[in-house]
């Protein structure tokens, strides 16, 4: 089940944390959350899941930025959420998603217990042009059944900043451990 706007408002404090927090930006069912003044683009034109890959940091100026077509932007949410006893998920606002902007490409579901700012996966069906502190997405909550297991990754937990993949530690690391069992005799 999810939260109505006035059980998001009943929860902020405890169970929600949003930081700033504006209650004009209740919904009916959601929260609207706003875009920081920085994105961050990938430099490489073949994007390594095994590697980190070098990015490019770009300021959002006052007159807006022009977010280009066949290309990724990570921005990240002004506000910094905390989610206990419920699972938090951002969708792109309807009116941005008119505009032929996706602001989450696959990552919109968070997990119970998840702290932090939220990465915005955008990517532009035509040129748009984007500004800081425009309201980009909506954050809802999930009732949740059954025991609760907190998320606790050091990936991507209290993050104050842009994140770009860091699938390559999961990899690298599992990687190493095939090559361990290898020299081991295991495996083959």
């Amino acid at each position: 089940m999810i939260l109505t706007g006035a059980e998001i408002q009943q929860n902020i404090g405890s169970n929600i944390k949003i930081d700033p927090y504006v209650p004009d930006r209740i919904n009916p069912n959601s929260y609207n959350l706003t875009l920081h003044n920085e994105v961050v683009t990938y430099e490489e034109v073949v994007l390594d899941m095994k590697k980190p890959n070098r990015t490019k940091r770009l300021e959002i100026p006052e007159s807006g930025l022009v977010l280009e077509p066949h290309r990724l932007y990570l921005g990240r949410t002004i506000e910094r959420t905390e989610t206990r006893n419920l699972v938090p998920m951002i969708e792109g606002r309807s009116s941005i998603g008119r505009l032929g902007l996706f602001v989450h490409v696959t990552a919109g579901f968070g997990d119970v217990g998840f702290c932090g700012h939220w990465t915005l996966e955008m990517f532009a069906v035509q040129p748009v042009r984007i500004y800081a502190g425009i309201e980009i997405c909506q954050i809802f909550y999930h009732q949740v059944v059954g025991d609760i297991c907190e998320y606790s990754s050091s990936k991507y937990q209290n993050n104050s900043d842009i994140q770009p993949s860091l699938l390559y530690q999961e990899l690298s690391s599992e990687a190493e451990i095939e090559d361990s069992q290898m020299s081991l005799g295991f495996g083959g």
